[in-house]
């Protein structure tokens, strides 16, 4: 069963590839939601992917699928001419990239897979993760993620070195929102700086550790983090 906002981006979707085979940006799918932020929308297409009715093209890095739309789904509202071209298309390209399941070629151990995930910068850019736009990527083996959407960033710093997290390292960040204690995670402060730290709680606290005995925990108010990633994997180029 779908939430009544799973329903509407599906059906939102699905309506703008019938009328004109091309998908909405998040912007659009945001404010069609009236959803606070493109996290949201992040946050509904990985729901809608867990239960099939939608699903990432391989290869295809801006794609998706729409498989199925629930029974008594709202009907079709298209209000032009459908090109012939999109008539029997369920396509639909995204805006920002998002990962991909490829399939494997002949002969090839799924081990060797190499997806593609948006590349957002350095991790101190100081900048919310979903406004960076996803025009770089970097390839990364498939083994080394788990399921959900990802990112990667550059790290800055040697603030984590003590858990071999290095200067120039990639971490690779699976998108979520809530993080437990001692998980590696990418967090927001004040809407403005981005850091990776160990997370905790402490009391009525956040408390954000580095792995340096050079520098101090840092802590704050619960209302002032916000939780944007948990490291998922490492990449270091020699």
């Amino acid at each position: 069963m779908l939430t009544a906002k799973q329903l509407e981006l599906l059906c939102f979707i699905r309506d703008r590839l019938v009328e004109t085979g091309v998908s909405p940006s998040f912007e659009e799918m945001k404010e069609a939601l009236d959803l606070k932020s493109k996290s949201g929308v992040h946050r509904l297409i990985s729901a809608l992917e867990e239960r099939a009715f939608i699903r990432r093209l391989p290869n295809r890095a801006r794609a998706l699928e729409v498989l199925q739309v629930p029974e008594g789904a709202p009907p079709i509202k298209s209000r032009g001419h459908v090109q012939a071209d999109h008539a029997d298309n369920n396509v639909v390209e995204l805006a920002p990239a998002r990962t991909a399941t490829p399939k494997p070629q002949t002969g090839a151990s799924a081990a060797n897979d190499v997806l593609e995930i948006p590349l957002h910068g350095r991790i101190a850019a100081g900048m919310p993760i979903e406004a960076l736009e996803g025009h770089s990527h970097l390839a990364v083996p498939a083994a080394l993620l788990g399921p959900g959407e990802h990112y990667a960033l550059e790290v800055a710093g040697d603030s984590m070195v003590d858990a071999g997290i290095l200067d120039g390292d990639y971490a690779l960040v699976r998108r979520t929102e809530s993080a437990r204690d001692g998980e590696i995670v990418v967090a927001l402060i004040d809407e403005n700086e981005a850091t990776l730290k160990y997370f905790r709680k402490e009391g009525s606290m956040v408390r954000l550790d580095p792995a340096n005995r050079a520098y101090d925990p840092q802590r704050y108010d619960p209302r002032q983090v916000r939780i944007q990633g948990r490291l998922a994997g490492l990449l270091r180029r020699y």
